[in-house]
């Protein structure tokens, strides 16, 4: 009786939980809707989203170029960060000797805990220095440096998750393919890979996820200029910087924008998840 109470209860709780979860994320669209309405009816959100040039003194709010500076920054990340994380994932679920595995395991997953301030800090004093010296030319804030910040921060995610997949196939797929005398790289690039697929797409939509949303670590790397990243080696900036530069100075019109890019940078991250739904169906 005390069991079947029990698991009535942690039911409902867990109901609750999940509509309480709910609730919060309706309020927080209903509040970034209420705050964009003014820039949406003085502005529009036509002249935001296509408009080049943001001079918020002049009345300038045209979000493009950093809407632009989050997709290539993020892009380039996932370029980086996710052979390297599959990678790193095949290295630990069928490679590493179990002793190295113990050790690089724990190392992996120590980079999640460590502060994006941190990775902005470490990035603006040792990487932007590099990257000023291969230039030839500025500080090295740019749009690079932001995504191998990035690409680092998201790598333990996508590796956790990749590793998790391939280790969750079934053992009967590994030893099917060996008895037919595939080698064991043949085994892990044709049998074990496509079955972990699915895991390893998920696991890169949260890596995208969390690119996306960064915000310190590319405001102290990336240059926070307002200007389209059309060189790698020059600054940018990206929704979620600009929202950090300008949200303390910011009034009237101009905070009623920088509430539009939020609403924009969350219509941006439900697409992304959207689009990696859609291919983890037509790949399952």
């Amino acid at each position: 009786m005390s069991r079947y109470f029990v698991d009535r209860l942690s039911r409902h709780i867990v109901f609750i939980f999940g509509i309480v979860s709910f609730l919060i994320l309706v309020f927080i669209v209903v509040f970034i809707l209420k705050e964009s309405r003014p820039a949406l009816r003085e502005v529009g959100i036509v002249d935001m989203l296509f408009g080049a040039k943001w001079y918020p003194s002049l009345e300038a709010f045209g979000i493009l170029t950093m809407l632009a500076g989050s997709v290539v920054a993020t892009l380039l990340a996932l370029v980086i960060a996710v052979p390297l994380a599959v990678g790193c994932a095949i290295f630990l679920a069928e490679v590493a000797p179990l002793r190295i595995r113990n050790i690089t395991r724990p190392a992996v997953e120590l980079l999640v805990g460590i502060p994006s301030v941190v990775y902005g800090l470490v990035g603006m004093i040792v990487l932007c220095p590099l990257i000023a010296n291969l230039s030839g030319t500025g500080s090295g804030s740019s749009v690079l440096a932001a995504a191998i910040v990035l690409a680092i921060m998201i790598l333990p995610t996508i590796t956790s998750i990749s590793e998790d997949s391939i280790r969750a196939v079934p053992a009967q797929y590994k030893e099917g393919a060996l008895a037919l005398g595939a080698t064991h790289w043949q085994t892990i690039h044709h049998v074990l890979l496509p079955a972990a697929r699915r895991g390893i797409i998920t696991a890169t939509i949260l890596g995208t996820g969390r690119a996306i949303g960064e915000t310190m670590a590319m405001v102290m790397v990336i240059g926070n200029s307002p200007i389209f990243p059309a060189n790698i080696f020059a600054p940018a900036r990206t929704l979620t910087g600009n929202i950090a530069v300008g949200i303390a100075s910011a009034t009237g019109i101009h905070e009623s924008v920088l509430f539009v890019t939020g609403l924009v940078l969350f219509v941006l991250v439900m697409l992304i998840n959207s689009i990696g739904l859609l291919a983890y169906r037509r790949r399952a």
